[in-house]
């Protein structure tokens, strides 16, 4: 039998993940019968996170269509600022309170997005099977520069980050998640993930320097690590680290 064949297109940021012969540019792939368009596109590169909108011969489709020969495939990335409620839901509800788990090569990232308030779980040593497990259990979009885990068929909401550079990789994160009217910076303990609780100065007294204890007089503690923080010349050095990627009020 003769391979059936589809004409395809990619927009936008998901080029990123093509070979350069079909960046920007309609192609010709084959497939064989049977073959859904998630197994298409995923065969192609891109994770299926990574995609918000397929039509097909100009009507709005799911990831389980099965392709039919002559098939023409236009496939959109998320989208951020148009409105597609009318078509296809490729995921079955948006996740309400964003929430994130990150993969061991991104604890900075983590530590970055806990520092702006962004509740992220991340353990150096977490495997991919518990990566998807704790995405799952506890409703979190998975951050990652590994693929293959936004592949895995459990997987609903993922984000795959292109950059090396931390700071590149947080200002990807917001912008791809639109999070930057809604930080609440140094609300979470950096370290535990955890929300910071505010405590009197008597109770940490033993805890902080002198001269600290005198020159402040609010302090907050986390719950699980028991460090305690301050609004003091560390602050100030973490908003001027931040400036240029995100703004908000350091009142």
């Amino acid at each position: 039998m003769a391979d059936m064949i589809v004409t395809i297109r990619f927009y936008e940021e998901l080029n990123y993940f093509l070979a350069e012969k079909y960046k920007k540019r309609r192609f010709e792939t084959s497939f064989i019968k049977g073959t859904t368009v998630k197994a298409l596109i995923e065969d192609l590169g891109i994770p299926h996170t990574e995609v918000d909108l397929i039509l097909i011969n100009g009507n709005s489709v799911s990831f389980s269509y099965k392709l039919k020969n002559g098939d023409r495939i236009s496939v959109y990335p998320v989208f951020e600022t148009f409105d597609i409620s009318g078509l296809t839901k490729l995921r079955e509800k948006p996740l309400r309170r964003i929430r994130f788990v990150a993969d061991v090569h991104l604890g900075k990232l983590a530590a970055y997005l806990r520092i702006l308030g962004f509740d992220t779980a991340y353990y150096n040593n977490f495997s991919d099977i518990e990566i998807v497990e704790c995405s799952l259990r506890e409703n979190r979009i998975i951050l990652t520069r590994d693929r293959g885990i936004l592949k895995r068929r459990a997987v609903t909401h993922g984000c795959y980050i292109r950059s090396h550079s931390p700071k590149i990789q947080l200002r990807e994160s917001l912008n791809r998640f639109n999070l930057h009217k809604t930080a609440k910076p140094f609300s979470l303990c950096p370290r535990c993930n955890k929300v910071l609780i505010p405590v009197s100065k008597e109770k940490i007294m033993d805890q902080v320097p002198p001269l600290v204890f005198k020159t402040y007089g609010n302090f907050c503690r986390c719950p699980e690590c028991h460090r305690v923080y301050w609004k003091g010349t560390h602050r100030e050095n973490i908003i001027k680290l931040f400036k240029d990627i995100i703004l908000f009020s350091n009142q």
